[in-house]
């Protein structure tokens, strides 16, 4: 995996001053935004072609671990601790280590750490730090990634890059809306796509913020490629007649959001004055399209919500408010748990929407102006049987005869309506379709046409929550599978307890008071026992909460467990960790372990071995002392010869001088 630091500008390009002394880091500085970012000696710096994107690289060659930062206007409404805590859990197998968000006057920050997999395990797994900050209606955005196993040479630097962002003037004025300009309505020849999927060092992993291009002309030739321009992940994109696209994000805010228009043609980009709607409770906007008039729609993803905005007079309003396919006589047969979804959409120049069927990629009709439904669905043929239908978009081929576009499981296909018959096109996985050239088939009237937006700065941000949250999910620590059926104990600093209820999820939401400490535990029966420490400030926060199952062969860590330096003696700090560790042999008769001794590599490796073994029978001492028997418990040291992370430096090195437990036997209790 690379590590990357992408920098993104709406507010001016930075401009690099390096130090002259070579252990100090260099650093960006930006003037007109009032900031500036640090970065260690060693890194390299590669501008992207557009000259909007800076990257720096780490690790040599292999360019280990990847770092997003960006920096542009963008509303923080929807963007606070409650979005980017849904938008965390949406990723695969996502594990939350910390989520909590700040605000100062000046500025409003939410500052995360996860992990998730693309696949399952025993597929790596990605690691992410970030910090999102909102400043005079500007986001600032740095985000570290790498493969959890580059975290020991990668993380210690990732995470002093992410503290180094730094304000070093006023922030930069608001920009003023520009004076909408008047263009002719035309639209050109080319089709988008959101992609889907990225692929980063041979690994495929969720994307939906790059844009692919085709011509309509030559739809299975090399699409051109506007990398990671939207400031959101997407599932929804419409093309102006003005010829640029329009988007929405895909989180599922329940809040108004603002619509982001992209011009391809300059690869520039700012958030529009056109608001839509709240979408719903467990609702996205997941699909968009254009009419013949240049009106821009967009809807749900339970179809119940169709909104249009008109650019030619920035009016936003809801075309329906119901799914007007629950009139059909099949909508049983596509409505039922588990089915797929059907809102993905576009127009026809008679007002007709299409739709398709994500399951098995049938087609939908509705009149627009009167809502109703076709009373059947048109299946067709030559397609995949797995599900997995995207979208669909109508344009004007070559012969200026319309042509249907279908966006499949893994691949582009043209479908020809009159035999119901599907053609690959080209392979490639995409979200939403997008193009207009239908509408330019016959000649445009003469009276003005479409006005094209205006880019709006950013609203402020609101103001932080006043009750403090905390929040978060209790996991299987294997499986990462939710265990709802846990029993948590929520403990504050003057000894008042409550049972926390879990949703079906495992997800749990406290209110508790800013300036106490607390303490919870979580229990289940087969699982270790799990204590968490929660210090309330004024913001929200969440972390989730792993259960090790007491399996045979699961490896655990004795946390805090610390000996006198070169010596084999407990220090009295390691006693609360030990005591958990007899708690659960006392609880768990049937349990036999193995301790395992490691040390660093730093002085001569037998004695080292001597040392670890030596240090693994004190712990073992504890145990029996305090009543565990002593058949149950082996020891065994190991040296420097299994570290856990780097020996290259102490902040790392510290890691491996530990003692673990192994689970060698589970029987149950006579």
């Amino acid at each position: 995996m690379r590590l990357l630091l992408l920098l993104v500008l709406a507010v001016g390009w930075i401009e690099l001053h390096a130090q002259n002394a070579a252990s100090e880091p260099q650093v960006f500085r930006d003037a007109q935004a009032g900031y500036r970012i640090s970065y260690p000696r060693g890194w390299q710096l590669e501008r992207q072609p557009d000259h909007a994107t800076a990257a720096f690289y780490a690790g040599g060659g292999a360019r280990a671990a990847a770092v997003l930062a960006t920096a542009q206007a963008n509303p923080a409404g929807h963007e606070l601790i409650d979005s980017v805590w849904v938008g965390i859990r949406r990723q695969p197998q996502a594990q939350v280590l910390r989520l909590a968000e700040h605000a100062n006057g000046a500025y409003h920050e939410v500052r995360y750490d996860y992990t998730y997999s693309a696949a399952p395990a025993p597929a790596l797994r990605t690691h992410v730090v970030g910090r999102r900050v909102w400043r005079n209606g500007y986001e600032y955005r740095l985000e570290y990634q790498a493969a959890i196993s580059e975290d020991p040479d990668y993380l210690p630097e990732g995470r002093q890059l992410l503290e180094s962002l730094s304000f070093v003037a006023p922030a930069p004025a608001k920009p003023t809306a520009a004076k909408a300009p008047v263009v002719r309505q035309s639209c050109d020849d080319k089709m988008y796509g959101i992609a889907a999927l990225r692929q980063r060092n041979g690994i495929w992993e969720d994307d939906c913020r790059t844009i692919h291009e085709f011509s309509v002309g030559n739809p299975s030739a090399q699409p051109t490629i506007h990398r990671a321009v939207l400031p959101f992940q997407s599932y929804a994109l419409a093309k102006g007649l003005d010829n640029c696209l329009y988007s929405v994000t895909k989180a599922p805010t329940d809040a108004p959001e603002y619509v982001y228009r992209y011009n391809p043609a300059t690869r520039e980009g700012g958030y529009t004055p056109w608001r839509l709607p709240a979408q719903g409770e467990e609702n996205v906007w997941i699909s968009a399209a254009t009419d013949a008039q240049g009106d821009l729609y967009f809807i749900t993803s339970d179809g119940n919500k169709l909104v249009k905005v008109s650019p030619a007079d920035s009016s936003v309003r809801v075309v329906w408010n119901n799914d007007p396919v629950r009139r059909a006589a099949y909508y049983a047969a596509i409505s039922f748990s588990g089915a797929g979804t059907h809102a993905n959409f576009c127009l026809d120049d008679h007002d007709t929407v299409y739709q398709v069927y994500s399951t098995d990629g049938s087609l939908l009709k509705i009149d627009l102006k009167s809502q109703q439904p076709a009373p059947e669905m048109l299946q067709i043929d030559g397609l995949p049987k797995r599900g997995g239908y995207s979208d669909v978009l109508m344009q004007a081929g070559p012969d200026g005869k319309p042509v249907l576009y279908l966006a499949g499981p893994k691949a582009l296909y043209r479908v020809d309506l009159a035999a119901r018959q599907a053609q690959l096109v080209r392979r490639g996985v995409y979200t939403d379709l997008a193009g207009c050239n239908l509408f330019d088939a016959v000649p445009p009237p003469q009276t003005p046409a479409v006005a094209v937006a205006p880019v709006l700065p950013a609203p402020a941000a609101s103001a932080p929550p006043r009750a403090a949250v905390w929040r978060g999910r209790i996991l299987d620590a294997v499986t990462l599978q939710p265990l709802p059926q846990t029993r948590y104990k929520l403990r504050n600093s003057v000894g008042e307890e409550k049972i926390v209820a879990l949703g079906a999820d495992g997800s749990f939401a406290i209110e508790v008071e800013p300036g106490r400490s607390y303490v919870g535990q979580a229990q289940l029966g087969g699982y270790v026992v799990a204590n968490s420490f929660y210090s309330a400030n004024a913001g929200s926060y969440a972390e989730d909460i792993l259960l090790q199952p007491l399996a045979e062969g699961v490896t655990l860590p004795l946390d805090d467990v610390q000996f006198q330096q070169g010596k084999a003696v407990l220090l009295a700090s390691s006693h609360s960790s030990l005591d958990q560790l007899v708690g659960i042999l006392s609880a768990n008769p049937g349990i036999a372990i193995e301790l395992l001794g490691h040390t660093d590599n730093v002085g001569d490796p037998q004695k080292n071995v001597v040392l670890s073994q030596k240090r693994a029978a004190a712990v073992k001492t504890y145990l029996v002392h305090h009543g565990i028997a002593a058949e149950r418990i082996a020891s065994v040291g190991f040296g420097g010869a299994k570290p856990r992370a780097s020996n290259a430096r102490e902040s790392t090195r510290r890691l491996n001088r530990r003692v673990e437990f192994k689970i060698t036997k589970v029987a149950q209790a006579q």
